[in-house]
């Protein structure tokens, strides 16, 4: 994650007779998840199938579609690549995505599927002025949406530009817009339905799939993970260092700081991430919302510890010296150069099965999830801003699932043109950025709303606003834009004055303080007079119901 310029017409092992079977692979998922949107799309008929698949997935099957949603390409590519380049560090990635489950557990999943409707703003405008919190809401979700957007397509991007051989920036741009193209008729044709049970099917598929993988590399090494770590460490070069803290951003105290900066942002992130907050709406009641994240904890919980035989073994069985494949990508094509590896290797026929399906998978992953955050950003743009803000009568379902839809497209567009130019950006970093956003902007609001009486109108807004732009102000001017040569986003300039590259450990405090700050210079206290309402049913249930059918 210290390095953003990630050349991705990088040569991958797959041989030209073998991208036979990986575009047939391709296209049968693409045509499996192409019929199962078809499918749920004949199900829409009112807003909350649109918005929240009618309320009828099972705490078992919402587990599945969370744990699809959260297991991205940064999760499958990026933090195994992590780990096979940075060892013990990479490997905190994937506790601190674990461990964001507990938060998102005990504060957030039952009491916000209680007591909003279909989007995050729902909860917050219950109690507060409608037009200032939607709109905030809605432009803290969008922007999110946005850099998780754009990590995912990249990602495609340079996944079926490697594995196909395309070098050329226009073909690999092609790429990308074909990404969009699908993601806009996933969500203006299944809605949240669709998406949904395309999330299932993924995550089914990415949990085979990295269980093969990690069985193969263990056996390999005889079931000892002693042996896998001390063979990692040993090809690596770097000895014992690599299985010690430090090698991602030092051990000065900077470094120090940024990678506690980095790991707050992750462990409070989640609980503030949109488009996993509105699965909560998916389920009939708060005991399905329970069993959903309990359901996506076990299911997180395995995936993440396989990512330590993942990226172990990469560093064991690939070469990721400088100038390799695993290294020149930034560790992005450690797990399908992996499976490569465990499957016979460069030219075997094995190999090349194996890395087709992994490749599949990971594709898989990226048009599920794609389609999951574009259909939030649809969500928050018609029911929150037009449908409450912008109209000056209320529209009917109709009118609102239409702007939803033409929303969709037009998210989907933005995505696609700022990804383009975005395609030599670490991935990872824009994931990171997003969850920085999420908890200093989201996080805050949702606490102070459910807990604290006094908190006003004002607020709310200042608290997003504030921790959206503390967050996206504080990147711009680190090293991660400008200040460190190659390893910047603009090289040649330096106009970075803060020293992190990860602004969580600034942003999130003042998302937290701003909020503090709006709601005792806010004049406007009528707020309090709806706070017993909601506490009893957040807690309780009680009314949300009815809620739920308005």
């Amino acid at each position: 994650m210290n390095a953003l310029l990630v050349p991705l017409a990088l040569p991958l092992a797959a041989e030209p007779g073998n991208r036979t079977l990986t575009i047939s692979l391709f296209t049968a998922v693409v045509a499996v998840t192409l019929y199962i949107t078809w499918w749920a799309s004949r199900q829409n008929k009112t807003a909350a199938d649109y918005y929240a698949g009618g309320r009828s997935f099972s705490g078992a099957q919402n587990g599945l579609a969370v744990a699809g949603d959260y297991m991205s390409a940064a999760s499958f590519l990026g933090i195994s690549g992590q780990i096979a380049l940075y060892g013990y560090d990479g490997f905190l990635y994937s506790i601190g995505f674990l461990v964001a489950w507990l938060v998102a557990l005990l504060l957030v999943a039952e009491l916000l599927r209680n007591s909003g409707r279909f989007t995050m703003a729902d909860q917050l405008a219950f109690r507060m002025k409608q037009k200032p919190v939607r709109t905030a809401a809605a432009t803290s979700t969008i922007v999110v949406s946005i850099f998780y957007l754009l990590a995912q397509m990249v990602g495609a991007g340079s996944l079926v530009g490697l594995l196909l051989g395309v070098k050329s920036e226009g073909l690999k741009a092609a790429v990308i817009v074909l990404v969009g193209a699908l993601m806009i008729v996933y969500v203006t044709i299944g809605g949240m339905k669709g998406t949904t049970w395309v999330q299932i099917v993924k995550a089914v598929l990415l949990m085979a799939g990295t269980v093969v993988i990690t069985f193969l590399v263990l056996l390999k090494f005889h079931f000892n993970i002693s042996d896998l770590l001390g063979s990692a460490a040993s090809k690596t070069g770097k000895g014992e260092a690599f299985l010690q803290p430090g090698l991602l951003y030092g051990k000065d105290l900077t470094g120090q700081i940024d990678f506690l900066s980095l790991g707050l942002a992750l462990v409070l992130g989640t609980a503030g991430l949109p488009h996993i907050l509105i699965r909560f709406y998916t389920v009939p009641d708060s005991r399905a919302a329970r069993r959903s994240v309990q359901w996506a904890i076990g299911l997180i919980g395995v995936f993440y510890l396989m990512t330590l035989a993942l990226g172990f073994g990469a560093a064991a069985l690939l070469n990721t010296a400088k100038g390799s494949a695993v290294e020149a990508s930034k560790g992005n094509v450690a797990s399908p150069l992996l499976a490569e590896a465990v499957g016979g290797g460069a030219g075997s026929t094995g190999g090349a099965i194996l890395l087709a399906l992994i490749a599949a998978v990971a594709f898989a992953t990226i048009l599920a999830v794609v389609a999951g955050l574009t259909l939030t950003s649809a969500s928050s743009f018609a029911h929150d801003l037009y449908a409450n803000v912008m109209s000056k009568e209320k529209p009917t379902e109709k009118q609102e699932l239409r702007v939803a839809r033409f929303a969709a497209i037009g998210i989907g567009a933005v995505a696609i043109g700022l990804a383009i130019p975005a395609q030599k950006l670490n991935i990872a970093f824009l994931v990171a950025l997003a969850f920085a956003v999420a908890a200093s902007a989201n996080l805050p609001a949702l606490l102070f709303n459910l807990f604290w009486k006094r908190f006003n109108t004002s607020g709310a807004v200042w608290s997003i606003y504030g921790g959206l732009i503390s967050a996206v102000v504080l990147v711009f001017f680190s090293p991660v834009v400008s200040g460190n040569g190659e390893k910047s986003m603009i090289t040649g300039a330096d106009f970075h004055w803060f020293p992190l590259s990860n602004p969580g450990i600034v942003s999130i405090p003042l998302g937290f303080l701003f909020g503090v700050l709006g709601t005792y210079l806010g004049r406007d206290r009528s707020s309090e007079n709806r706070y017993s309402e909601l506490s009893v049913r957040a807690l309780t249930g009680a009314g949300a119901e009815g809620a739920a059918k308005h």
